[in-house]
């Protein structure tokens, strides 16, 4: 790792992998957007299979007292958007992805591209005749087992609040939600997002810096004023 020069060291020191076949890890970093070269679509096709194989596999061995549903939606909270957004955070992706331009990325994009670098992980792997599965495994235990082993219905309550009150308002006989948006204010780089979270005669406003993040908060302070909250 210390004879690299393209920034990558470090990343691999955060990941705890070093990789043998450089061209993987320039793949897995370069958005679809760049010209520098293949971009990163075809590894997160391979990585998001791989996350979620080693995600559920981790869950179904920690937690042998769960049923399938309260598994399905802890797995969805790991490796959902966000959770991929902070992990691509935790890496420093947003100064080493090759993109098209140079506005910052957004979640999305860092997201893929961890599920890129896990699939890059594998492949590199298993070219030297490693158990690329089993490294991959390692590195999302390493990031989630603590998360897996603590985990209680309340943990996808509060992070996929939408779900939950999906969920609440069948079980109170109401209208599914809906959700309405309100405004959208502030530059484009930061913008703001107001939204109406409605269930039959029962509404909460929010705001967030995505449409999603302001619904997920929304569909939280409903739940609140239904009964049913989610608050940490």
């Amino acid at each position: 790792m210390a004879g690299r020069k393209d920034g990558t060291a470090g990343l691999e020191a955060r990941l705890g992998y070093a990789f043998r076949n450089p061209v993987l890890l320039k793949e897995a970093l370069t958005h679809a957007s760049s010209s520098k070269g293949r971009d990163n679509q075809r590894l997160e096709f391979l990585g998001d299979a791989l996350l979620n194989f080693c995600v559920a596999l981790a869950i179904h061995r920690e937690r042998p007292d769960w049923e399938e549903g309260p598994m399905s939606k802890l797995r969805g909270v790991l490796v959902c958007t966000e959770a991929l957004h902070e992990w691509a955070l935790d890496l420093d992706l947003g100064h080493l992805l090759a993109s098209g331009g140079r506005a910052r990325l957004g979640p999305k994009p860092l997201a893929d591209a961890v599920e890129a670098l896990l699939a890059a992980v594998f492949l590199d792997a298993q070219a030297v005749g490693e158990d690329g599965s089993g490294v991959v495994l390692r590195l999302v235990e390493t990031r989630h087992l603590d998360a897996i082993r603590g985990a209680d219905p309340g943990l996808w309550a509060r992070r996929d609040a939408k779900t939950t009150l999906q969920e609440c308002t069948a079980r109170l006989s109401l209208p599914a939600p809906t959700y309405q948006l309100l405004g959208q204010s502030g530059p484009d780089h930061a913008p703001r997002f107001a939204i109406r979270a409605v269930a039959g005669p029962h509404a909460a406003e929010a705001e967030g810096p995505t449409r999603k993040k302001a619904e997920t908060e929304a569909a939280r302070k409903l739940l609140d004023l239904l009964g049913q909250g989610t608050s940490a």
